[in-house]
C-alpha cells in the first residue's frame, strides 16, 4: 500500500513555517514560481561576514508539500552557505527524481518519500531550496 501524499507530518510542517516575515533590507531577494502548479515563494536573505545565512524571510504561497518544504528549509537554513544550499537542493531534486535513495544530509527531507512517484509535485517541493540557494548566491556576489 502506498503512503498518503498528504499526511499529518506534512500538514504539521505546513502549519509551522518559520521566518515568514519578509526582511526590510535584505542582501538579496529571489522570487520563484512553479509553472506546473502555480506555487510561489519569495526568499530574502542577509548573509554574515563569512557568507553564511544570518537572517531569512520568506513568503510562501504553495500547496502543503511546498509549505512543508519551506518549513524544513527555514528550520535549518541559518548558518548555511550558498554552496550548502546548492548541495541540499541538488540532493532533494535527485531524490525526488529517483536518482538517489536518500535526500541528502538536510534534516527531514525523507518526509517527501511518498511524493517521489508524483513528478507534478516535485517543483513545489524544490521551490524553497532553489530560491534560498539563488538568494544566497546573489547576496554573496553582491557583497
Amino acid at each position: 500500500m502506498n503512503a498518503p501524499l498528504y499526511n499529518s507530518a506534512i500538514l504539521r510542517l505546513a502549519a509551522t513555517i518559520p521566518h515568514l516575515d519578509r526582511l526590510e533590507k535584505p542582501d538579496a531577494t529571489i522570487e520563484k514560481r512553479s509553472p506546473v502548479c502555480g506555487s510561489r515563494i519569495a526568499v530574502d536573505v542577509i548573509l554574515d561576514g563569512d557568507g553564511r545565512v544570518a537572517r531569512l524571510g520568506q513568503q510562501v504561497q504553495a500547496c502543503a508539500l511546498g509549505q512543508a518544504s519551506a518549513a524544513l528549509m527555514g528550520a535549518h537554513v541559518l548558518g548555511r552557505t550558498a554552496e550548502e544550499l546548492d548541495t541540499a537542493s541538488a540532493a532533494l531534486a535527485a531524490y525526488l527524481a529517483g536518482e538517489r535513495d536518500d535526500p541528502g544530509d538536510w534534516p527531514g527531507l525523507d518526509i517527501f518519500a511518498a511524493a517521489r512517484p508524483h513528478s507534478a509535485r516535485h517543483a513545489s517541493i524544490r521551490l524553497a531550496f532553489e530560491a534560498a540557494a539563488e538568494a544566497a548566491h546573489k547576496a554573496r556576489d553582491k557583497n
